[in-house]
């Protein structure tokens, strides 16, 4: 199913505009896209933004996370900076 575009024919009425079915795959010539390149394969792109972290260093981070609050929060009730609400 197509849509049909009118345009003005310059004598006061209206005619049909022609309909193209352009392939729009046939206009991705960028290297990125790998078109240019031998065997049509796609180039190795380093994504900067994606470092993963070690394993042992996010358990770690998390585990020192924890032991920290749970510091802050015995020091906050062992100095009566907080209390127990009664």
């Amino acid at each position: 199913m197509t849509l049909q575009h009118y345009r003005p024919d310059g004598k006061g009425g209206i005619e049909a505009r022609p309909v193209t079915t352009d392939d729009w795959r046939g206009q991705l010539r960028s290297r990125r896209w790998g078109e240019a390149l031998p065997k049509g394969k796609m180039p190795a792109l380093a994504n900067p933004e994606m470092d993963p972290t070690s394993i042992r260093r996010s358990v770690a981070t998390w585990v020192g996370l924890a032991v920290l609050t749970f510091v802050i929060l015995v020091a906050g009730y062992g100095t009566g900076f907080w209390s127990f609400g009664g």
